[in-house]
């Protein structure tokens, strides 16, 4: 268990790294597309040199690649439509709440007591982020929430029976593709291509953090029940609330803190029932 813990700890401050740069990106699909689909780059190589991963785990693979999507859209809109201090918080923690009951419900995890209070508080907490916030960015935030539920769930499973620690690889190689083909679908191509001279530096940087990042949770969850590793990752929601006090000038910022306290205390109230 303390394995996890370390894991999931360090995953979460360099998730809230990336995220930091995409928000204050100009553009940021481009940004998310880049990051992503320099991650798949690199989980392709893994791959190659390794040839430890089952056919089966490219099936669940590609369920998280076609999550993704939504995901980065809805992302890239939430930090459009507002406060990095309310987007992220509210996408994540809502995102550890709908891992942990998929956990419960799909992945034969246990909940106590305890862990419902939990679960109560992180509820909390979200509404008193969400105060005075404009409607279209809050929903934005939770449908990014509902993906992360979906696709950590999927991945949760998947790396602890078919994909053991080689499974994240094939992730970032199907979101890569998946968010690549909705790109130029959607008619983004032009734009994308355009953002590599100026960009490619911080495309390689952000995509070895978020291949990172998330090879770290998928090592964590084969030693911890899913609800344990989202709770842990997800205090970077406080992190987030810091940030745009302190660096990014945002309103409602002691509300914020105070908010993301409440969310970070229902996380660890969620660890404390295991």
């Amino acid at each position: 268990m303390l394995v996890a813990t370390v894991l999931a700890l360090a995953s979460a401050g360099l998730h809230a790294g990336w995220n930091l740069v995409a928000k204050q990106s100009v553009d940021r699909f481009p940004a998310l597309w880049g990051q992503f689909a320099v991650a798949g780059i690199f989980g392709g190589i893994a791959i190659a040199i390794t040839r430890d991963l089952p056919a089966e785990a490219w099936m669940w693979a590609a369920i998280t690649g076609i999550v993704h999507v939504p995901y980065i859209v809805a992302l890239a809109s939430a930090y459009d439509r507002g406060d990095f201090s309310l987007a992220y918080p509210v996408a994540r923690g809502g995102g550890a709440l709908l891992a942990g009951i998929g956990g419960i419900v799909l992945l034969d995890d246990e909940l106590s007591v305890l862990g419902v209070v939990a679960i109560a508080t992180v509820t909390v907490g979200m509404v008193l982020l969400s105060i005075g916030a404009e409607l279209a960015q809050v929903l934005t935030a939770l449908v990014v929430a509902a993906m992360i539920g979906i696709y950590t769930t999927v991945d949760s499973h998947a790396a602890r029976e078919v994909g053991g620690n080689t499974y994240v690889f094939a992730v970032f190689v199907s979101c890569a593709v998946m968010v690549s083909i909705y790109g130029v679908a959607a008619g983004k191509g032009p734009s994308l291509k355009r953002s590599l001279p100026g960009s490619w530096r911080m495309y390689l940087l952000t995509g070895a953090v978020s291949l990172a990042a998330y090879g770290l949770v998928m090592i964590a969850v084969r030693r911890a029940p899913v609800g344990y590793v989202a709770a842990l990752r997800e205090s970077s929601v406080l992190v987030a609330a810091f940030i745009g006090w302190k660096y990014l000038d945002e309103g409602s910022a002691h509300r914020r803190l105070i908010a993301a306290g409440v969310v970070v205390a229902g996380l660890v109230l969620l660890v404390l029932a295991r």
